[in-house]
Formats: C-alpha cells, structure tokens, sequence
C-alpha cells in the first residue's frame, strides 16, 4: 500500500497534503481521504490512480463545490493498488462498507418494503413476511408494495404448497400439544408439528413453493393439470376437483403479478430521477416475464456524480451483498451503463454464479417498461420533496436559515424569484414565481415578455423584469396615497398583506412587496436587480442571486458568495424556488415559440379566419401541401368558395390577390402581407 504523506492539516487547506510530484502510481486503485481524526470521509476508485488524484488539486477552484468541502474536510490521502478494475470494485465496496464515508452516494437499507421469504436455513422451512436487513439462508421475493399483497399470494399458494407459516412458539406449542392449529386442519398447512410430514418431505415443499415464487409456474400447473385428468378419468371426483381448485388458486396468484413480457425474461430494471442534490431510484424486478416487486430509494448526493456513476454505486451496494447471488438477474437493464461496466458485469457474474448483461434498451418492450419505471422515480422524488415542503416545523425552520444565512432583518415570508428564458435570443420571456410561508403561491405568478432587449442578455433581461415589476407596485401603492411611506401602510386601505382593489375586494396584481427578490444568475444579474430597486427608490426589499450550482447565493457588492449548507431545509426551499421559477419560465417560452412556429402563410390572406385556417389545414395535412393544391382543389374545402380559393392561391405562390370583384392577376390587386 502507497500513501500520501501523513500530515494532518490544521487548516482545511488541501495544499497542505497534496502528495508529492511522481508519488502516485499509474496503476488502477483504490483512495481514501481522512479527516484530521484519520476518519476516512471518501473512498473512490480509479484506472489510473495519477491521473485521478491530481485531478482534485490541479484545479481546486474548478471543482464542483461538493468536492471542494470534501477536500477541506480532509487532510490526508492515500490508496491502494490494484491489478485489475474488478478488484478496485470489491475493494471500493468493502471500505464504503467498512467505513462508510460521508461523501459517497449511500442507499441505505428501505425498512418500508416487506419481502416474502422463506426459511431454507430452518429444519421446517417457514413462509413469512420479513423487512430489514436480509438473513444468511432466508431466500427472498419481493419486495412488494403492501404486506397484505404477500398475505393474498401466500393464501392462495397455500392450497397447492402447504407450508408452515406458524411463529417458533406457535410450532413449539401445538407439538407439545400434539394438535395442529387451523391450518392444519383446512390443508394449508402440512402440519411438520404434529409428524404429519416428514422434515424431508416439509423440505421439498418449501423448495417448490420457492421455485414458483422464482418464476418456474408452468411446470407446476402443468403437473397439476395431468393428475387431474388422471384422477377423472379413473372416476376420482372429488381429487380431480380439488386439483382442479389448486390450478385456479395457482392461476390466482399468478394474476395479481402484471404480465409485462411474452418470454420467460429475468431482469431488474433500474431508473433514476434526480436534481443537484438528491437522487430517487426505482426498481422493477421481473421474473417470468412478469413484475414480481418493486422498490425505491431516495439517496443524497454528496459528491457531483454522473447517471453512469449512480448505476455503478447502486449496483455495488445493492446486488454485492446478495448471499450465493440471490436477487441477481441475468440481465440488468438501466438508463446508462457505469464507466466501468465490463468490470461490473464480470463482478456481478462472479457473485451469481453465472453471465450478467448489463444494457440499456433502445427500442420495444424494455424501453417503455424502463420509462414507466423512470416516471416512478420522478414520482418519488416529487412525493419526497413535497413531504419535505409541506411540514410547517421544517419551513419555518427553512426561512430562518435563508434568514440567518442573508442576514436579513426578518425572516423571507415572501419571496420572488425571476428567472429569463429564450432560444438564441428569440422570443426573451421572465418568469415571477411567489412562494409565501415557503409555500407555492401560484395565483401570484406573473409571465413577462421582454421587448426592450434583443439577443441574450439576461442582464438587461432581469433589469427590465424587476423594473417592471417594482414600477407597477409603486403605482398601486400611489393609487392608496402611500407612495411616500412604503414602510407603514394605511391600515384602512391596505389589507392583511398588502393594497386592496376597493371594488372587488381582492389585492391587486403587484401590491404585495416581497422580503427576498431572487434571480437566477451570478454577479451581474444581482447587481442589475439592486440596480433597478436602486433607480425606483425601493430600499426595503433584500436581492440574492442563485448560481448555477445551487449552493451559492450572491449578494449585491460581495465579492464572495454566501454557501448554504446542502443538507439544509434552507438550501432545499431556495432549491424549490429556483426549479418552479425555471418551470415556469420554460413553459411560457414554449408557448410563445409554440404559436411563433404555427403562425402560417395563412395568416396574411384577407378575410380568412382562424376557422377557416384550421379547415384548410385539416384538410390538407400542412402548408406545403396546401401550396400544391389548385384552387379547384382548395374549394372542395367545406366554407371555401371559388374566389377564397384563388385568393388563397395567389397569395401563397407570391401572386397578386384580387380585391373585391376582382380576379387574380386583373390588376385592381393588393400584396398578400407576410405571403
């Protein structure tokens, strides 16, 4: 094992044990930065250990800030070579095992999701729903969604395979009791308590209860089916019905898992969702062809990763632990392969015993079964944040931390986030969204187009917006006389939170001042907001940039940002802010480019309407087409007569379009405009 020096910093300065020039071999391997204390707070791995480590102090300042607290966190590194990049997987898995390190991506354990399982390491095998940490000799299916849904399945499959599912004490009793319980007396249950079977022949139930759980149905029912006819046809009524009864029950369970694929496929399916700070994964296990379960995560991510680098720490933590390579798949579909998925693939093998192909589907079955899995992802992670945004307590503790973080005299109640959107500097639109007690407040959005500004300039963007926006309050406020004390509001004529429209009674569109005005953008945006705020005299109202990364706040005339921390509700609700602020920009752009793109040649032609415009081009599919057609042709359109034809004609091949009474090229003619 090769180290770096080991002298522990004082300061968090990473300079001060950055390894020596020529120290670090080339070779694949394993790094772990320590603390002060020797805690290991990072463990990575890499093909060429040079190259990697001198990537985190060549250039400290272009680091993602994540890494750049990571590095001031620790004050040592050091590594260990290895031969190959399957060997720097297991090694990175047992020390993020070992130590587990505050800076790497972790999934942690869902005790939410209940499993069926079935003790294989016990003398009489017991059918059970378990949650947690997996056992050694327990083999496992699932995980569903409910404990009832497992109790459904285990019910009908009871009828064909009865195997215990009694408690320790339960067993222990009705043995000494020399009494089965009521299971046994309805033949769900073999009763090994009682000697009606034998430890060997309980076994072999719980081994094909097992393998019908694994996806192996047909060959079950199939055997069913034979001894049924056998039965009938040698007069065994009653047994070839109730065998009958066992294919139907079989038949039942089978139902209740969604038929997804035609084959016997095998396979998980791996989606994620996520943002700058959090991650939400899905799983769809399918077995059969069939989803036999499903579950999800939501993991934080400490350090900046890629999609490829998320799949490779799922699939290291998740499948690595599998005993004797239970849970394994012979095939592992996700939305992008990891960096080294040679190496995973081999690993995984190694660990089912047998190939693992690791893909990402392009097209059919696969693809749309991993988009839903994906849109359960976006799904959990929505539901995730929403629990978060939705907690009184974790607001107010939010705003107190945006608050503290600002120095603000009093905690954002209100707070505007301006966001600019265009494509190329066409069709600049500003978004305003409001979000009150760190909740949305939709009904106060408001949408801008920018018209002063050509091009991208988000600065001038964002000066116009806010101008824009503070001229209109200050003209409600001037329409109530209270212009010249923005501070203290006449009570009779301003209402709970701001000026109120004495006719209807409800505030009016811009009276309501927010705390914090944030703008998504660096510097020179903030220090255009303040700009604004400054020329209109508003002095009451705090500005803050949000940049790119998320966790840096600007601040007009500071030359440093302010860093919440990550893990903070305050970083989650500027986070929130920023995303609908984003949102809503987006979609309104969209529109306008939307309707700038639809605008057709059709738009010029005199005297037609939007119903007719909308007949032609049902008609005839597009404008192109419509361009093909002859007038004779135009006119076979239900509410276009001969001369709206030829007008329409003449106007998309360039002609004269006849004025009333008139025909085309007579003469007596106007331009088609925009034709």
């Amino acid at each position: 094992m090769s180290a770096a020096p080991t002298t522990l910093a004082s300061v968090a300065d990473p300079a001060t044990y950055r390894p020596a020039p020529g120290s670090i071999p080339e070779d694949p391997g394993v790094y772990r930065f320590r603390d002060a204390g020797g805690r290991v707070v990072y463990v990575g791995k890499a093909k060429s250990l040079r190259s990697r480590l001198n990537s985190y102090f060549a250039d400290f300042a272009g680091l993602h800030p994540r890494t750049q607290t990571m590095l001031q966190t620790a004050a040592r590194v050091d590594w260990t070579v290895v031969g190959t990049e399957v060997e720097a997987l297991q090694l990175e898995y047992s020390w993020i095992k070992e130590f587990d390190p505050r800076f790497n991506v972790r999934y942690r354990d869902d005790k939410s999701y209940p499993y069926l399982a079935v003790t294989l390491n016990e003398e009489f095998p017991r059918v059970m729903v378990m949650r947690g940490a997996k056992r050694r000799g327990v083999r496992y299916f699932g995980p569903y969604s409910h404990a009832w849904a497992i109790r459904e399945t285990v019910d009908q499959l009871l009828r064909v395979f009865p195997v215990r599912t009694c408690s320790a004490g339960v067993f222990k009793r009705q043995h000494q009791l020399d009494r089965p319980c009521l299971l046994g007396y309805i033949d769900k249950c073999s009763a090994p308590c009682v000697g009606r079977v034998s430890p060997d022949e309980h076994r072999l139930l719980a081994e094909e209860f097992s393998d019908f759980m694994a996806g192996n149905t047909t060959r079950f029912i199939r055997r069913l089916e034979r001894d049924m006819r056998e039965a009938a046809a040698s007069q065994e009524y009653e047994r070839a019905a109730r065998l009958r009864d066992d294919v139907r029950a079989l038949e039942r369970a089978l139902e209740k898992q969604t038929v997804v694929f035609g084959d016997s496929t095998d396979c998980d399916m791996v989606a994620f969702a996520q943002d700058e700070l959090e991650a939400a994964v899905q799983v769809f296990y399918v077995r059969g062809g069939r989803i036999r379960g499903r579950r999800g995560w939501v993991v934080d991510k400490v350090e900046d990763v890629t999609t490829g680098d998320l799949v490779e720490q799922f699939l290291m933590q998740i499948y690595a632990e599998a005993e004797d390579g239970q849970g394994i798949p012979r095939e592992v579909l996700v939305p992008e392969l990891p960096p080294d998925h040679a190496a995973m693939a081999e690993l995984l093998g190694e660990q089912r015993g047998g190939p693992v192909g690791l893909r990402v589907p392009r097209r059919g079955d696969k693809k749309t079964l991993l988009e839903t899995v994906e849109r359960n992802a976006l799904e959990a992670l929505k539901q995730h944040k929403t629990r978060r945004a939705s907690d009184l307590t974790t607001r107010s503790r939010a705003l107190q931390e945006i608050q503290d973080a600002l120095e603000l005299d009093d905690a954002p109640l209100r707070i505007e986030c301006y966001d600019v959107s265009n494509l190329q500097g066409t069709n600049v639109v500003a978004s305003m969204v409001v979000f009150e007690d760190g909740l949305a407040r939709k009904s106060e959005y408001r949408r801008f187009t920018i018209k002063a500004v050509e091009g991208q300039d988000d600065v001038r963007s964002i000066h116009e917006v806010i101008t824009r926006r503070f001229r209109r309050y200050l003209a409600e406020r001037e329409k109530t006389g209270e212009l010249d004390v923005l501070g203290d509001p006449d009570e009779t004529e301003v209402g709970a939170h701001g000026p109120v429209d004495p006719e209807t009674g409800r505030p009016r569109k811009f009276a309501y001042p927010p705390n914090l005005v944030l703008v998504d953008g660096g510097p020179p945006q903030v220090a255009a907001a303040q700009r604004a705020l400054d020329e209109l005299g508003v002095e009451d109202v705090a500005v803050a940039g949000i940049a790119k990364r998320l966790e840096e706040l600007w601040l007009p005339g500071d030359d440093d940002p302010v860093i919440l921390p990550r893990n903070s509700e305050g970083m989650y609700l500027v986070q929130r802010v920023r995303d609908e602020a984003h949102r809503f920009a987006i979609t309104f752009h969209r529109q306008r480019r939307s309707k700038a793109m639809t605008a057709s040649e059709l738009d010029g032609v005199p005297g037609l309407g939007p119903a007719r415009r909308t007949a032609l081009l049902k008609h005839f599919g597009s404008v192109k087409r419509l361009r093909a057609a002859t007038p004779e042709q135009i006119a076979e359109v239900p509410g276009i007569g001969a001369r709206s034809a030829e007008t329409i004609a003449a106007a998309l091949h360039g002609g004269t379009v006849p004025a009333a009474g008139g025909r085309p090229g007579s003469g007596g003619d106007a331009r088609g405009s925009d034709g």
